[in-house]
């Protein structure tokens, strides 16, 4: 006899929690994060109201046929009912899936402006080390033989290349706001992943591939970067921060690294 109000107290808890955006997320800072967001709320509207619906649907069968002391009646189901319904959830789900296929297609199968901020991102355990070229816009040579990380050399940059010598190396990622930025990525050991909340992008990085990603930030801030992949014991330490800058400022802070 309580069990349907239970089920029904909860049900609209839950519900409230999701309408008053309890526990959000952080607000997107692109385009990109713009759209996805409205997509989810789609999905979760739509979800939303078949998941309510069909809880007070089972408050009401719980009350409806509670043991009330006579005996028990079985029931063969009624097939078209069931066909309706499952068609219907097939439609919403494909629906939903065509409608967020644009974006997802969008970060992955889009070709980056040739006026995009090339930046090279190398994941190890467990650490993150970006690489910009220099103001000849060349990235220098690199070999195995001459990575070094205590000396500061993670990428394993060839002294003896010219092209090499004004290369950036950064333990955290700074980009521009307002361009479009072209991460060129690797994976020295393990998979791992770049995320950043605020973007809505999550991408792996596999070793042995170069993953290429392509993203532009519109607002100025800091922003945390995880890697969101379990990598090993030390996986909870590797994080730095994407720092939005104005392009004054990015160029200015290019021009003080490449001077140290």
């Amino acid at each position: 006899m309580l069990l349907a109000p239970v089920v029904w107290i909860l049900t609209a808890i839950i519900a409230y929690f999701f309408a008053a955006k309890t526990w959000w997320f952080p607000p997107p800072i692109n385009a990109h994060g713009i759209a996805y967001d409205e997509q989810f709320m789609r999905t979760l509207i739509v979800t939303g109201i078949i998941f309510v619906l069909a809880q007070f649907a089972l408050g009401w069968v719980i009350f409806r046929f509670r043991d009330d002391g006579r005996p028990a009646n079985y029931s063969h189901g009624n097939n078209r009912l069931e066909t309706v319904w499952t068609s219907a959830t097939a439609l919403l789900f494909l629906g939903l899936v065509l409608m967020g296929t644009k974006i997802w297609a969008g970060v992955h199968f889009d070709q980056p402006p040739a006026d995009a901020v090339p930046i090279e991102v190398l994941g190890k355990q467990f650490a993150w080390s970006f690489r910009y070229p220099g103001p000849d816009g060349k990235f220098g040579h690199t070999d195995l033989k001459f990575v070094n990380d205590s000396a500061g050399n993670p990428f394993g940059l060839d002294d003896k290349d010219p092209a090499g010598k004004d290369d950036i190396v950064s333990a955290s990622l700074k980009i521009p706001a307002g361009k479009p930025i072209k991460l060129i990525m690797h994976s020295r050991d393990v998979i791992h992943n770049f995320f950043v909340r605020e973007l809505r992008m999550k991408q792996d990085i596999v070793p042995g591939m170069e993953i290429p990603l392509s993203f532009q930030a519109d607002i100025a801030g800091v922003y945390e970067v995880p890697c969101s992949e379990l990598c090993g014991l030390g996986h909870f330490q590797m994080r730095t921060t994407m720092q939005v800058m104005s392009p004054a400022d990015f160029e200015q802070w290019k021009i003080e690294k490449a001077q140290k």
